[in-house]
């Protein structure tokens, strides 16, 4: 499964709004620094989804704020 999620670094707190089945809108509080970041929204995915962190893998986006996710 594929989720299209829109990152926002450096936020307050750590977020997940749902836009709809495979859209998201994900906060995290480390900036854009060295893949931080997309480690960051992996796990916030993962925890906010009850899935390992080991089945969400980038596909595509690394250096985007406009990810492609996917779900082993």
């Amino acid at each position: 499964m594929k989720l299209f999620v829109t990152v926002k670094p450096k936020a307050k707190k750590k977020s997940v709004a749902k836009i709809d089945r495979t859209h998201y809108v994900v906060a995290v509080t480390v900036p854009p620094e060295g893949g931080k970041a997309n480690i960051a929204v992996r796990d916030v995915l993962a925890e906010f989804l009850d899935v390992p962190k080991s089945r969400i893998v980038l596909s595509s986006g690394e250096k985007s704020k406009e990810k492609t996710f996917e779900i082993l």
